[in-house]
């Protein structure tokens, strides 16, 4: 049998550049990295400094459901 999950929990972080339709430089599409947080200690949504590669900078990703 399997075991407990536990209190980590895998997240989908998205740029929000997505909704931004002249800012894209280099390619089109929806940039999104996964990671995971415990939702104990972290019960809102999180947001974190990524690379976006269709911006070509470092922006905040926000986490989605």
């Amino acid at each position: 049998m399997s075991k407990n999950k536990g209190a980590r929990i895998l997240i989908t972080l998205e740029c929000p550049c997505r909704n931004l339709i002249n800012t894209n430089k280099r390619k089109k599409g929806i940039v999104r990295y996964t990671s995971t947080k415990n939702r104990k200690n972290t019960p809102n949504r999180i947001e974190l400094m990524k690379f976006c590669p269709a911006c070509n900078q470092h922006e905040k990703f926000k986490e989605i459901k």
